[in-house]
């Protein structure tokens, strides 16, 4: 009698633990789902995931997009399998009657970018950030660039200084270091932290651009740009400030009349 006690108190303690382990494992699972909520920018929602990443391009449609100094989306962009593209037209810059660079309708502050981008051969584009709409002046006399290049085939990957107009460069300012971009037609990987002032440019998960805005550094290779004071001097007094007064401004995509896709787009709000 005391051995069948023992043992039947010895299987209900067994499968009181079984069970309030399996339950505790089966919380854990429902805890190590990922979460996404949803936030709202410039009255449109976009899902934010639980690493705070929030995707501002949804592959299927330009909700929060629009044209630089217009409300809609330029007619030269179009989506084409989960990625905005512009589709040259051989005029150059925004030269097309229905080019136009493209801007996402929120300001951001301190934050970081992320993207995927590819070029068709020879072609070329940009990544503008804290750029200011200023009527009648292109969305480049305001914001600094993130290069978008086929470093072999475009010409402008040989002009400029010290490789500085090489694709992740700051364009016309500072060279990508080290240079490990992937050929035309296939997706290279962008990133662009801005907080307080300091950027970082990275390419396939590099670090290869640093640099400091607002200080001496920053005057300094403005003053040895196309943007100087002497050459420019709108677009010197503009970028000296960049950001405008509160130091904040619209993520673009630059129209330079060329095949370009990009896709991925999320941004992280830094605090």
């Amino acid at each position: 009698m005391k051995k069948s006690l023992l043992l039947t108190t010895a299987v209900l303690t067994m499968a009181y633990f079984t069970s309030c382990g399996g339950g505790k494992k089966a919380e854990n699972a429902s805890a190590e789902e990922p979460t996404v909520k949803e936030v709202t920018l410039s009255g449109n929602t976009y899902p934010e995931d639980a690493d705070g990443w929030i995707t501002i391009f949804d592959g299927e449609t330009f909700k929060g997009w629009r044209g630089y100094n217009r409300p809609d989306a330029p007619g030269a962009w179009t989506i084409e399998d989960n990625s905005i593209k512009i589709n040259g037209s051989g005029a150059g810059e925004a030269g097309a009657s229905n080019g136009g660079d493209l801007i996402f309708d929120t300001k951001f502050k301190n934050f970081e970018l992320e993207l995927e981008w590819k070029v068709a051969k020879g072609s070329n584009s940009g990544i503008f950030y804290l750029a200011q709409e200023i009527e009648g002046q292109p969305i480049y006399i305001s914001a600094p660039e993130y290069q978008v290049l086929d470093n072999v085939n475009h010409p402008d990957a040989r002009m400029g200084k010290n490789n500085n107009r090489q694709s992740a460069s700051l364009y016309d300012m500072i060279p990508a270091v080290p240079q490990n971009t992937k050929p035309f037609g296939e997706w290279n990987k962008a990133k662009i932290l801005c907080y307080k002032g300091t950027i970082v440019h990275y390419q396939n998960d590099e670090p290869v651009v640093e640099y400091h805005l607002w200080t001496p550094q920053w005057q300094e290779m403005l003053d040895n740009s196309k943007f100087s004071k002497d050459k420019w001097p709108v677009a010197y007094d503009l970028l000296l400030n960049c950001g405008g007064e509160n130091k904040e401004g619209y993520i673009g995509l630059q129209d330079h009349g060329d095949d370009v896709w990009f896709r991925n787009i999320k941004v992280k709000i830094l605090d």
